[in-house]
């Protein structure tokens, strides 16, 4: 099974409505890798790695995100694979590009 390292960047109201811990827990319930963090323009930043199906099912909740959330966009790019011991929550962050 090949990993692959993914970036997301989600935006919508996505800061306050528990979308870090929920991000963490499908991710710790689908076995990715990383870690969720927000950034000051108000998006969430994901870096995750897993398999593609990982990846896809993780894709897939990112967009839909917790019952509180409303999510506008999703970002996806891929990045140079990268070895991760579990997912955390991060400290916030100036905003990626």
């Amino acid at each position: 099974m090949s990993e692959k390292t993914r970036r997301y960047l989600i935006s919508g109201k996505v800061q306050g409505v528990h979308y870090r811990a929920s991000t963490e827990a499908r991710a710790q319930e689908l076995g990715v890798k990383g870690w969720t963090r927000n950034l000051t323009d108000g998006r969430v930043e994901v870096l995750a790695s897993g398999s593609q199906q990982q990846l896809a099912a993780l894709a897939d909740w990112l967009e839909q995100g917790p019952e509180r959330a409303r999510v506008d966009e999703v970002l996806v790019s891929d990045e140079p694979e990268q070895l991760f011991l579990g997912f955390t929550i991060e400290a916030t962050a100036p905003a990626a590009v």
